[in-house]
């Protein structure tokens, strides 16, 4: 009787107060409005406990002070984030005491001291990846950070297993469940900075031991509590946002979203709170061989791709008229091109643990060198904004008509691409309006999906590069707006300053059998500086009837600051009975 006096004491005190209808109850909850993103029933304590944040506050309150079990079963020791906050709101002392055993290991091993959102940058090749990928890093006491833990939210799906075209669709739509998951934080380096060879950045949160310990007791709640994934929303980088508001309940990080929460504006949002206090890369195993390209001549760069293929002995390959400090850099750029060839299945572990073993014996008679320069790219925060409003003004044919369009999407190569990875497209759902000189608004172009990853080859690395689009346009025989769907690849070339490119493509425009063909694309990419770029791409297409069609697009960039761009465009289209010249002036704003 007394348990259920308490019980009814606390509750009413608890409705007085409001409490179920509080800020931080809802967050625990994960409710946003009226019904919790939390998909999983074992998830509440409720029946009602998704839909009715009053019920589940009831119920939690009740089994809370009527403890049966008070073991790691117990209920204060599967919610311990939700006990605090009700021991701490309601003045409760009468809580049954419990043994939490597990989370009090967890607790100790994780050692919770500070938090860094980590940010893998996009896979270069990868479609899934492109957008890049967020993370929290729980750091402890050690001073090496690859001791610390990492939070990820991902869904349940295999990439590498799965196709990629059900992959896309079942992410669009809520196909898979989504989880939390706590592993080593090297675990999560090995991953996607050697294996899948993106760049890591950190960015150090300005968040007390008390609230990044929160943090992890409200991880430790969640569990393995599923929630619907949704690749543009509900995904990777906003079920972050709720972990940082639990930490810190006083920041509004999700309010900033509407439609969909790109892995980079989560950084974005992060900066706009004053959340970050600390930057740190961290390059890919790509991109120091990158650097090792630039630092060594041709002649040791063939030594060092021979001698991790076993195709050089490695005592051969010293012999050459080298100074000390080459051959150091060889011999590293030689480890680290076997690590590569290892991960990607190219040598086999005999072959890679014996001239591995090699290597690094000759490496250690040297002595200490200087250490490879590998150059910082440019911070991701540094890239425009995901949405896009363009202002056109058009001369065709001697006619002024004027273009708006909208973008909710991501970034093109006519884009600036600082702060991004260059030769990469990323555009969804873009919309272009022309008013015409009849008067009337048409649509220009409207693309559906267009991905480009234009991937120059090197000396260690031979990709292919390829884009696929499906889109609106008026880029047929004649200026009527036609869907076409388009998948095409081949080879870039490039250095610091400048790309090119060769594109083969298979084509078709919904209207006849006869609108099917091919064509061959060159293509060039020049940085004048940071803020001027140019853009030429040469198309001939051939279609199924035998008839020809040359297209023409230049553009030159201009960004006078990381979200406003001016450009200088001229398209031209050869149609059947003439051609259309386009000489326009583009005012771009990302926001």
């Amino acid at each position: 009787m007394y348990a259920q006096s308490l019980e009814k004491t606390y509750q009413h005190k608890a409705k007085e107060l409001n409490l179920s209808e509080s800020r931080y109850w809802k967050l625990l909850l994960h409710m946003n409005g009226v019904e919790s993103e939390i998909d999983d029933a074992s998830f509440f304590l409720s029946s009602e406990g998704k839909y009715n944040a009053s019920s589940e506050l009831n119920v939690t309150i009740a089994l809370l002070l009527n403890e049966t079990v008070f073991d790691n079963n117990a209920t204060a020791c599967r919610f311990p984030a939700r006990k605090a906050w009700l021991q701490e709101q309601l003045e409760i002392d009468e809580f049954p005491q419990t043994n939490c055993h597990a989370l009090n290991t967890l607790i100790k091993k994780v050692d919770p001291k500070s938090a860094t959102l980590v940010f893998p940058s996009a896979h270069i090749n990868s479609p899934a990846s492109m957008f890049g990928h967020t993370f929290l890093r729980i750091d402890s006491s050690y001073d090496s950070k690859l001791l610390s833990h990492a939070i990820n939210y991902a869904a349940t799906a295999d990439q590498d297993t799965e196709n990629g075209v059900v992959f896309a669709v079942k992410g669009l739509f809520g196909g898979y469940s989504g989880v939390y998951s706590l592993l080593p934080y090297y675990e999560k380096l090995k991953e996607y900075r050697d294996t899948e060879q993106r760049d890591i950045w950190e960015y150090k949160l300005n968040l007390s031991e008390e609230e990044v310990r929160r943090m992890l007791l409200h991880v430790w709640e969640l569990g393995n509590s599923f929630s619907w994934y949704y690749f543009f929303d509900e995904n990777c980088s906003y079920n972050m946002l709720w972990l940082i508001e639990v930490a810190r309940p006083t920041v509004h990080l999700r309010e900033k979203f509407f439609y969909h929460v790109m892995p980079i504006d989560t950084v974005f949002a992060l900066e706009e709170e004053n959340l970050v206090s600390h930057k740190h890369f961290r390059p890919s195993k790509r991109q120091i061989l990158l650097a090792y390209e630039k630092s060594l001549s041709p002649e040791l760069l063939d030594s060092v791709t021979a001698v991790s293929r076993g195709e050089l002995d490695v005592k051969i390959a010293l012999d050459k008229n080298s100074s000390i400090q080459e051959k150091r850099y060889l011999l590293e750029a030689s480890s680290e091109l076997l690590e590569y060839l290892y991960i990607e299945n190219r040598i086999n572990s005999d072959e890679y643990k014996q001239r591995f073993h090699t290597v690094l014996n000759e490496r250690s008679k040297l002595g200490r060198g200087e250490a490879i320069v590998v150059n910082e790219p440019h911070n991701p925060d540094q890239s425009h904004r995901a949405n896009l409003i363009t202002v056109q003004a058009a001369l065709q044919e001697g006619e002024v008509g004027y273009m708006l369009g909208f973008r909710p999407a991501y970034h093109t190569l006519v884009d600036s691409d600082i702060g991004l990875l260059r030769g990469t497209q990323i555009e969804f759902l873009s919309l272009l309006l022309h008013y015409s000189k009849n008067k009337r608004l048409e649509i220009e172009d409207m693309t559906i999906l267009s991905l480009s990853s234009i991937a120059q080859r090197s000396t260690f690395f031979k990709p292919f590069s390829w884009r696929t689009s499906f889109k609106f346009d008026r880029n047929y025989m004649s200026d009527e707006l036609l869907f076409k769907a388009s998948v095409g690849a081949g080879y870039s070339w490039g250095n610091e300053w400048s790309y090119f490119y060769a594109l083969a493509d298979l084509l078709s425009y919904v209207k006849s059998s006869s609108s099917m063909g091919v064509s061959a694309s060159l293509g060039g990419v020049i940085y004048e500086a940071e803020q001027f770029k140019t853009n030429i791409e040469l198309t001939q297409r051939l279609y199924i009837d035998g008839t020809t069609q040359s297209l023409v697009n230049i553009s030159q960039l201009w960004s006078f600051d990381k979200n406003r761009a001016l450009k200088l465009q001229y398209d031209y289209v050869q149609y059947m009975l003439g051609q259309k010249r386009t000489l326009k002036l583009v005012f771009d704003y990302f926001f």
